[in-house]
């Protein structure tokens, strides 16, 4: 390989992913390999690809930019291990890999003194890392709210970055408030299951007529919806508040000298 073809494949994690891993991102995903930003946010459907999608470019950055640190962060050690499996697997593929100085199933240092960490759900058991250049978590809606604020201060010095990513699950928790407010510092990217390439109709079909409307629609259809056992429509609850409202006046207390 020449200099100038390795010079593109640093500079283009879609390229790389072509051509050392042999896979074509989808229009959505080549979006998400070559956003420069610190903060994107994924809400996307089962089985679209958005794990395989920040592996590669966790692996792309971690080959590319030596000496860098990047966490899994995951609502299980189980799940984090997965999405480490996913990213160990892609690196296997690559013909003249770089040397590993540590391989395990939760972890691996490159010789570029890179780190892929996979780490457990527990808030009071992940700190002590610090200068973190990307954080992804994985189904982040099911990750407690404590473990995201515990992990956010570790990239407080490296201006680190995030990936978060998952299906819906209710309306309640940082990745709905997230994917649904108006901070401008995030880039949203929604991906419906019936925009998928790989899933067919026929399966979504059969999916609708077999599942809860409210389960389908999470799972397939980015909807943050209400379980079907909630008293109330969390729309019912947001509507009850407001503050349009005259404030009361401040009470007069008169205040008599103690005899």
């Amino acid at each position: 390989m020449s200099l100038s073809d390795d010079l593109r494949l640093a500079l283009d994690p879609v390229a790389f992913a072509s051509q050392i891993l042999d896979i074509e991102p989808d229009e959505w995903q080549a979006q998400v390999l070559r956003y420069e930003g610190k903060r994107i946010i994924l809400n996307c459907s089962r089985q679209s690809g958005k794990s395989l999608t920040s592996a590669i470019k966790a692996l792309h950055l971690s080959i590319y930019q030596p000496g860098k640190l990047i966490l899994l962060v995951s609502p299980s050690l189980r799940q984090s291990s997965e999405l480490f499996r996913v990213i160990a697997g892609e690196f296997a593929k690559i013909k003249v890999p770089m040397k590993k100085l540590e391989d395990n199933r939760l972890s691996m240092t490159l010789q570029n003194r890179s780190r892929i960490i996979s780490l457990p759900s527990k808030e009071e058991k992940i700190r002590g890392f610090s200068s973190v250049d990307l954080v992804i978590f994985d189904e982040a809606s099911r990750i407690p709210d404590d473990l995201y604020y515990g992990v956010r201060p570790m990239i407080a010095v490296s201006d680190g970055a995030f990936i978060i990513m998952s299906t819906p699950a209710g309306k309640r928790g940082f990745f709905y408030e997230l994917f649904n407010d108006d901070d401008e510092a995030w880039q949203r990217i929604e991906l419906k299951a019936v925009d998928c390439p790989r899933i067919p109709a026929e399966f979504l079909e059969e999916e609708k007529e077999k599942m809860p409307p409210w389960h389908y629609e999470q799972e397939y259809e980015c909807v943050f919806a209400d379980s079907a056992d909630a008293v109330f429509d969390t729309s019912f609850i947001e509507e009850a508040f407001t503050n349009e409202f005259e404030p009361f006046p401040e009470a007069v207390t008169e205040v008599y000298p103690v005899r």
